[in-house]
């Protein structure tokens, strides 16, 4: 018989399928774009992927929700880092 522990704890990532990954990639880019980071945004929502255009100037990249979360993550990391640099 399985039973279920009441006191689990879910996993801190912000994520926990294919669905919560684009959500959570949207959120980080939203707040790239509130910060500066990215200068345009643009989710494509499929039936079955979502697809991040970012564009600089003339460029147009596209991303998967994996790519765009971590690239999202990596530029605030920096964004974040470099404030506390700047702080001190």
């Amino acid at each position: 018989m399985l039973t279920a522990d009441c006191d689990h704890k879910f996993s801190k990532y912000p994520f926990h399928d294919v669905l919560t990954l684009g959500e959570a990639a949207e959120r980080l880019g939203k707040r790239a774009m509130k910060l500066g980071l990215i200068s345009n945004l643009t989710v494509h929502l499929f039936p079955d992927c979502w697809q991040f255009s970012l564009t600089n100037g003339q460029t147009s990249e596209l991303l998967t929700p994996e790519e765009a979360y971590l690239r999202f993550k990596q530029l605030l990391q920096q964004f974040e880092s470099s404030a506390k640099e700047s702080q001190k």
